[in-house]
């Protein structure tokens, strides 16, 4: 009578041996389960921490509030302000790939934004005013496309900034933010204003406020769990180290009274935004 389940193998001495075939197929079976599962714990699949559910677009974007004017460009999104004609944030996805590019900003300029429907600043308001205009996205990381950098010039992205700040510091967290992208892949960004107390004043005929300070946040995914950082460094000619002016994203949105990064998972959220690690970001302590 047949046997069922079995199979009959030659063994390396020529004898004939017998093997459960079920055995061998759970055995199977399990490696491959193994195997798989390996897999998507290193590709952070099935890290606790990582979110299981398809993230919406735009997870750059803090949460809107009443009265927000929001200006979506190609390569990012304003908030602007028709009272202090500077945005209220700019957000932006980078990644990677738009690190590198052609475009330049030796032929851009300043402009407004004719399809803006309202009061916004002018080029002749920061003239003889001793502030540059100072980009919250950008032109470098805007190199992917030549029409997607020229609206970084457009006003509703520009602030009145302490050129000693916005050729340096800023500058330098700017570049860092790009390394980032390629370390990481992604990261999504927003920066803007503080006004504060506006021991500075405004600018121009057009009375454009001049910000105290200016924050940046940051997040990516590290693979396993997102991580946030957030940095302020005030509109002046003091030099700030990164790992001086870094905070957590709840603390800027304590100081700012926005909300980042609500497209998250309300527990992704407040894990992500309750901490910063430096070495997360290449950051060594002074």
């Amino acid at each position: 009578m047949r046997k069922s389940g079995k199979i009959r193998i030659l063994a390396p001495n020529g004898k004939m041996m017998k093997k459960n075939t079920k055995s061998l197929l759970s055995a199977a079976g399990l490696v491959v389960i193994f195997a798989l599962w390996l897999i998507l714990q290193r590709t952070g699949v099935l890290s606790p921490s990582a979110p299981l559910v398809e993230l919406p677009d735009q997870l750059e974007l803090p949460a809107a509030r009443p009265g927000d004017r929001i200006m979506t460009y190609q390569g990012y999104v304003s908030s602007y302000n028709p009272e202090t004609l500077i945005p209220d944030w700019v957000a932006y996805e980078l990644t990677a790939e738009e690190t590198r590019g052609d475009a330049t900003r030796a032929d851009k300029e300043f402009s407004m934004d004719m399809n803006y429907h309202g009061k916004q600043a002018m080029r002749e308001d920061y003239w003889g005013s001793g502030w540059t205009r100072g980009h919250m996205a950008p032109a470098a990381d805007f190199m992917w496309d030549d029409s997607a950098m020229t609206e970084t010039f457009y006003f509703m992205n520009i602030c009145p900034q302490r050129e000693e700040l916005n050729n340096k510091d800023w500058q330098y967290l700017e570049k860092q933010v790009r390394a980032w992208a390629r370390k990481y892949g992604k990261v999504w960004v927003v920066s803007g204003p503080i006004v504060g107390d506006n021991i500075y004043g405004t600018i121009g005929k057009d009375h454009v406020v001049v910000p105290d300070a200016f924050y940046k946040v940051v997040m990516v995914h590290d693979g396993r769990q997102y991580q946030s950082i957030a940095f302020v460094m005030g509109n002046d000619a003091e030099r700030y180290w990164l790992s001086d002016c870094a905070l957590t994203v709840d603390e800027l949105e304590n100081l700012t009274g926005l909300d980042f990064y609500p497209a998250l998972p309300d527990d992704v959220e407040d894990d992500a935004e309750s901490r910063y690690d430096l070495s997360v970001w290449g950051i060594r302590k002074r």
